[in-house]
């Protein structure tokens, strides 16, 4: 089954499918498909049911008698039966799906599952009774069944611990959101500097480019800041809204405004359970189920210091999330008239250089280094991260960006590199001498085998003179935004 023409990417997630799919050997197999909203997995799924002749649904919010109605309603069109199909239960349905794969193997899907199993909470408990290992209905069938469906929290829980459909479902596929470099060929910039300044506000969402802005893309650098204004910070760009709808998309978040509180203190830099706990004004211990809910929903990220083993970092996961609380909601009452969109972009500018571009050029630098340096850094990383390191002769600590770790092999494990990143700052020798202390600090402490280790200045403004001569020298690795957008071997 050939990949569609028009679809972009994706190759692993269509291969998946396919497989899947494809599978002749007998007996009705199920699989999940999950993702955030606005990823393309109802583009994928509709293209495998067009291909291989299967049933796509798509469910609606609505009650279940009317959910029932719309199944029946679509399968009475697809089967084209001599009576209408009018199920009155799931379990009909389920059976009716199943007799769809007696003869061949055949892609049934249900899109936007959470929808039903909102209104019939028990239908993940008859998917399993359905697909019960020796039932005759599911021996005799080889439908591939496929749930799906963007409420990460609930999808995720539908195969995990002591869920019904635990151990039942076959493919897990997690359609995720298109990496910088994914991104830049998505959205045609060739120049990297505007694909990293795109990327840091819309991120890797490909709906964001084509149904929601109708491929309006900067042309060049000079018409970045136009751009933001006109698609982005306009009341009449459907992406004006989508930042607050990404909340309200997730079932789990109930209590709105506690949410959107968490973000904001995230996006002012309190990336630490503490300093969250102080911005939103909760105890420390309050905020474990709200960042669980985030976390499980995808929006926010949990990273381990590198060198802390005690601290956990928070990060927001959707760039546009980001840039939403910290550009558009300290406006939001302005923006809403539609004026002045020009006047708060030029107002915002350091808190987008600081408090966007900064770490998300710090992100996109970790993630780069964990999949696609290879063994630049002498072998391949098993986790990068940032890191927190104390210098207790200068009585402070030290950040390090970009912390690299290989395998252990039942020893210490290697650093195999840290690494500082800098946006907008040409590096030069002072940078080098900051890592070769941070380094020595590093071996002093034990935690890691340091023998190995190298030192890294990424920069998304260039290198001194004399930072190039030590790289000659082997004595630094210089990453540029050349080096990030490079194509993948």
């Amino acid at each position: 089954m050939l990949k569609p023409a028009d679809m972009f990417d994706r190759d692993r997630e269509w291969a998946q499918l396919v497989g899947f799919v494809e599978d002749e050997r007998p007996g009705a197999t199920l699989g999940v498909v999950s993702g955030r909203r606005r990823q393309g997995k109802s583009f994928l799924l509709e293209a495998v049911c067009q291909q291989a002749g299967g049933f796509y649904f798509s469910a609606q919010e609505a009650t279940e008698a009317e959910s029932l109605a719309l199944m029946g309603a679509a399968l009475t069109r697809y089967l084209d039966p001599v009576a209408p199909i009018e199920p009155r239960d799931w379990p009909t349905v389920l059976d009716t799906l199943l007799r769809i794969g007696r003869d061949r193997s055949v892609p049934v899907v249900i899109d936007e599952f959470p929808y039903l199993a909102r209104t019939s909470p028990a239908l993940p408990s008859m998917i399993q009774a359905a697909y019960a290992p020796r039932r005759a209905e599911r021996v005799d069938s080889r439908t591939r069944l496929l749930l799906c469906g963007s409420a990460m929290s609930f999808m995720g829980g539908l195969l995990s611990g002591d869920a019904p459909l635990r151990g039942r479902a076959s493919l897990d596929l997690t359609v995720h959101t298109l990496d910088h470099r994914a991104a830049a060929r998505f959205w045609d910039i060739t120049e990297p500097r505007l694909a990293l300044l795109v990327h840091a506000v819309v991120g890797g969402t490909p709906a964001y480019r084509t149904e929601m802005i109708r491929y309006d893309a900067p042309r060049d650098l000079a018409d970045f800041d136009a751009w933001v204004s006109r698609a982005i910070l306009s009341p009449g760009s459907p992406m004006f809204l989508e930042a607050r709808y990404l909340l309200a998309e997730e079932p789990d978040l109930r209590d709105g405004a506690l949410y959107h509180s968490v973000l904001a203190a995230i996006a002012e830099g309190n990336t630490g359970r503490g300093g969250i706990a102080g911005h939103v004004g909760r105890k420390s211990n309050e905020l474990a189920h709200p960042l669980t809910v985030l976390e499980d929903a995808g929006l926010v990220l949990r990273e381990q210091d590198a060198f802390r083993g005690n601290r956990t970092d928070f990060r927001i996961n959707e760039p546009l999330l980001a840039f939403y609380h910290a550009i558009m909601r300290p406006y939001w009452s302005q923006l809403l008239r539609g004026t002045g969109a020009d006047r708060i972009w030029e107002r915002s500018q350091g808190r987008f250089a600081g408090g966007i571009l900064g770490p998300h050029f710090e992100r996109v630098c970790r993630e780069w280094t964990l999949y696609s340096s290879g063994d630049r850094f002498g072998d391949w990383p098993t986790q990068v991260a940032a890191g927190t390191v104390n210098d207790p002769k200068n009585k402070t600590t030290c950040q390090v960006d970009v912390a690299v770790v290989g395998h252990a092999d039942g020893a210490r494990p290697p650093l195999l590199a840290i690494g500082e990143a800098k946006w907008n700052e040409v590096m030069g020798l002072g940078h080098l001498e900051r890592l070769r202390r941070i380094r020595e600090l590093l071996a002093a402490n034990g935690k890691y085998d340091t023998s190995g280790t190298r030192l890294a200045c990424f920069s998304g403004a260039g290198f001194s003179e004399d930072l190039h001569a030590r790289a000659v020298r082997g004595e630094v690795e210089l990453i540029g935004l050349d080096d990030l957008y490079a194509a993948a071997d």
